[in-house]
């Protein structure tokens, strides 16, 4: 299981999903795309940042575009600032994915 928060990003005020249990696990991504299964999800580019330890994946979806970051110390985020209803349909079916637990955050103290 994996264990996530939709919450708004530190000074931007956009919303973006936080994945706070489980990257670490070697299924991760697999899991990830399975569940967002019904966006169709196709990774478009994979950059590697290794001057921040990151990989940027840039991902097309029949949302719409969004960026999914994974680095080295197992963070994770799904980031769409052009896209929030995006990135609010990601958090609709995570919820609902047996492989995901959303994790509730008050967003008027995270502002």
């Amino acid at each position: 299981m994996y264990n996530y928060r939709i919450r708004l990003g530190y000074g931007s005020g956009k919303l973006l999903i936080e994945f706070v249990k489980g990257v670490e696990k070697e299924n991760f991504l697999t899991d990830l795309k399975e569940a967002l299964s019904p966006i169709n999800l196709e990774f478009e580019e994979i950059l590697e940042l290794w001057m921040n330890n990151e990989v940027l994946f840039h991902v097309n979806s029949s949302e719409g575009k969004f960026l999914l970051s994974k680095d080295i110390w197992d963070f994770a985020f799904i980031l769409a600032d052009d896209n929030q209803e995006c990135v609010k349909r990601i958090d609709q079916i995570l919820s609902k994915s047996k492989f995901f637990i959303k994790e509730e955050v008050d967003l008027s103290k995270n502002k």
